[in-house]
């Protein structure tokens, strides 16, 4: 039980649909082929990005969306200064993940720093910490402590020449 692992020789005769499958926008119905981490490596998915993830981070993932929906889109460079000057709890964190996202993407993969900007960032649940308050008559309510797992994924981009 399981999927066939493809040999190195039938990745490389497949490698242009492959790669073509993976570049284009699909809708989520529709599940593109599991690849190995091997055979990733092998026709060089992902290596076109700078990542960075932060797990079980101590801000509820409502309050971090709020910066993330911020920086979508825009230049590196611009990216820092509005996440330098907003005033937001998720704010320090997002900027350390900035710099590590920026850091992957020019030392792993020699990306150009000048042309990098914000292909993706968004902010998943973790889990949720939950703690006891006293309260009047003896009794106790929880208080629910929601931290979040915070991705920055970084990509250069490519100018069109006309």
């Amino acid at each position: 039980m399981g999927r066939k692992k493809f040999t190195e020789e039938e990745l490389l005769q497949k490698r242009d649909e492959l790669l073509a499958a993976y570049s284009e926008a699909t809708p989520k119905n529709k599940k593109l082929p599991v690849l190995t981490k091997r055979e990733r490596k092998l026709l060089g998915i992902g290596r076109d990005q700078g990542k960075a993830v932060l797990r079980f981070a101590g801000v509820a993932p409502r309050k971090a969306k709020i910066v993330l929906d911020l920086i979508k889109g825009k230049p590196i460079d611009e990216a820092y200064a509005i996440v330098r000057y907003t005033p937001k709890a998720a704010s320090e964190m997002i900027y350390k993940l900035l710099r590590s996202a920026e850091a992957n993407a020019v030392n792993n993969f020699g990306l150009n720093p000048d042309r990098l900007y914000v292909a993706e960032a968004y902010a998943d649940c973790g889990s949720i910490l939950k703690r006891m308050q006293p309260v009047s008559r003896g009794r106790g309510n929880r208080i629910n402590k929601r931290t979040s797992h915070i991705t920055v994924v970084l990509k250069e981009k490519i100018e069109e020449e006309a």
